[in-house]
């Protein structure tokens, strides 16, 4: 049926009903007289003891009388009045009786045959018809693209899953996945499971029912399992966790065990359910509709994965950066038999995926690609088409034909601490910034196992009046106690540059990072990595995200607990020392210093250490 010539006809039908009742009320509902307000029944009493009332007719069942009356307030002139009878005023007709006023009451007019046919009719053919349109509409609904429906297929397709069918012809393949070598490797074997079964169950193997992508956002975790399907030329269902909840208990188990129904229709093919923590977390750890919501869910997980026939092609691909929080059911061999973690790319591997972006980017000749990746220590895949992209933006702000080190820098700097601001204006606080700033480059250049200051700045970048970047020498995943010191100290710089220049009365707030920042490493010294007095024991136990617990679980007494904090505090009032000592010893360069960056307000790593190596030898690194 065609839906638009439903809907003309919904709008036609609703304007006559509309019509109809509004002149049933108003014609069959109340006399249609030109009358004065209401008059109240004690009044109306009152009028007929007093002989003023001429002629009473009475409408609905006696409930509703029009009275002409007339009365020297009124100048004696006749008046009609309607008066509302109480229902338990009987007496009426016989007080009107009693004082020989003349009455008639009128019986409720009949609808005729047309008002009797459209009640009868046309408002059941309405409601027919709403229903036809509610249930066949073809629009899709809001989240749910794959699935057809108006506003009433919305509750029809609660149970289906929300999982979208990809056909595997888009391009993406392991050429694309750069930076995790090792990564691809395991993963290809799965494309292999999927491709050439007999291979293995001619030696009695058994294809693996799940595998789980751990890793941080951005590292590629989606983007495995689209090459993954699509190498193996099979479908793909995309989902993510936190599209199988809804408010009512069991929608998301019915929505999973429709996905799984489908994934069968249609094996071999991937099933790839991203941010799976979402409906994995450990059960039993929370009260209320959305937490059995979520078990629920699991449980049916779990119960499809076991009912996974031997070899059925059906490959359940889940990814998370919350490892730690997943249920222990689901983790055991046989539901996810293979765990793969997807780290962050090493400098080659950054390098990489750099190459990998740049194919659709005009960068200048003199742009070097590992010098970005030096620098983007710690970026995931997606922050560095991020990086590459805000240079791209920049470079097209600036009408220029190629993207060059300015840009490329500019947006390092965008993405690290944020939105330049405005210079501020010569004062003392500028002053301090300055000094503050100073304190950390000089201490991290003194110090042997520091980084070397790339670039100094007073413009502001987000909530920092000032920064000091440093280019880091690696990507070292251990660090040694004489690395975590060196940090410590150099962090410690601003607030001693502080304190040594202006005294502690003028210290100032710009160095609550830097303590905070401090008081974290000296505590995982103490607690976890064992680089105390209180000897190589752990008093805290990390999740396997290598983050502290929360909230945080202590395998400690309250005494144990007031030594740590009583190490944590000698550990930092010992590095504090030796900064303040550093400052003190190197007043005359740091003023130097200072000097120079309020002047040109940004000191690059060659202006820098060109000014510093006159007065000091720095340590080789």
């Amino acid at each position: 049926m065609n839906l638009k010539f439903i809907e003309k006809i919904l709008i036609v039908m609703f304007l006559l009903t509309f019509g109809i009742i509004w002149y049933d009320f108003y014609t069959f509902s109340q006399p249609q007289l030109n009358m004065n307000p209401d008059l109240s029944y004690s009044r109306l009493l009152e009028y007929i003891k007093m002989g003023w009332v001429k002629q009473v007719d009475l409408y609905r069942n006696n409930r509703l009388a029009i009275i002409e009356a007339s009365s020297p307030d009124l100048g004696d002139r006749s008046q009609l009045f309607r008066v509302n009878i109480p229902i338990a005023a009987s007496q009426l007709i016989q007080k009107l009786k009693e004082y020989d006023i003349n009455f008639d009451a009128h019986p409720i007019p009949q609808k005729n045959i047309f008002i009797k046919i459209a009640y009868n009719l046309l408002i059941p053919f309405i409601f027919i018809t709403s229903l036809i349109y509610f249930f066949q509409s073809s629009n899709n609904i809001p989240g749910f693209p794959n699935l057809p429906g108006g506003p009433g297929a919305f509750f029809m397709n609660l149970g289906k899953s929300p999982a979208k069918l990809t056909e595997s012809t888009d391009d993406t393949s392991f050429d694309d996945v750069k930076g995790i070598e090792e990564v691809k490797e395991e993963v290809e074997e799965i494309v292999s499971f999927l491709v050439d079964q007999d291979k293995y169950t001619l030696v009695g193997a058994t294809i693996p029912k799940g595998v789980l992508l751990v890793g941080p956002p951005g590292t590629g975790k989606t983007l495995l399992a689209k090459a993954i399907a699509n190498e193996a030329k099979v479908p793909f269902y995309n989902a993510a966790g936190g599209e199988f909840i809804e408010l009512f208990v069991g929608i998301g188990a019915s929505r999973m065990r429709d996905l799984f129904v489908q994934a069968n229709k249609n094996s071999p093919c991937i099933v790839f359910i991203d941010e799976i923590d979402a409906i994995a977390r450990k059960r039993g750890g929370g009260y209320g509709s959305t937490n059995d919501e979520r078990e629920q869910t699991l449980n049916q997980l779990l119960s499809e994965l076991d009912g996974f026939k031997e070899n059925s092609g059906v490959i359940l691909v889940g990814a998370t950066n919350r490892v730690d929080i997943l249920d222990s059911a689901l983790l055991r061999p046989g539901r996810f038999d293979r765990i793969i973690d997807v780290p962050l790319p090493t400098r080659l591997g950054r390098s990489e995926i750099l190459k990998l972006y740049a194919k659709k980017l005009s960068l200048d000749e003199t742009v070097s690609l590992l010098d970005i990746a030096d620098k983007t220590a710690g970026f995931s895949g997606a922050e560095l088409a991020n990086l590459l992209n805000e240079s791209a933006i920049l470079s097209a702000r600036y009408k220029s034909e190629k993207i060059t080190k300015k840009e490329i820098n500019e947006a390092f700097e965008r993405v690290i601490g944020g939105i330049a601001g405005l210079a501020m204006e010569s004062g003392k606080i500028k002053t301090l910034i300055a000094y503050h700033e100073i304190g950390h480059a000089l201490i991290g250049s003194i110090l042997k196992n520091h980084d070397n200051v790339e670039k100094i700045t007073l413009i502001p970048r987000g909530e920092a009046k000032g920064l000091t970047w440093f280019k880091s020498r690696g990507d070292a995943r251990l660090f040694t106690r004489a690395q975590l010191t060196s940090r410590i100290i150099t962090l410690y710089g601003g607030r001693a540059a502080e304190t040594i220049i202006f005294g502690k009365p003028e210290v100032t707030t710009g160095a609550s990072n830097d303590i905070e920042r401090v008081t974290e490493i000296a505590y995982k010294m103490v607690t976890v990595y064992g680089m105390s007095s209180l000897g190589p024991r752990a008093f805290i136990k990390l999740n396997k995200t290598r983050q502290f617990p929360y909230p945080p679980k202590p395998m400690m007494s309250v005494k144990t607990r007031i030594k740590v904090s009583r190490e944590v505090h000698r550990l930092l009032k010992g590095y504090e020392k030796i900064a303040n000592r550093i400052i003190f010893e190197n007043r005359i360069i740091i003023d130097l210093l200072v000097e120079k960056l309020l002047e040109i307000e940004t000191l690059e790593s060659s202006d820098f250490y060109n000014l510093l190596n006159q007065y000091i030898i720095l340590p080789s690194k």
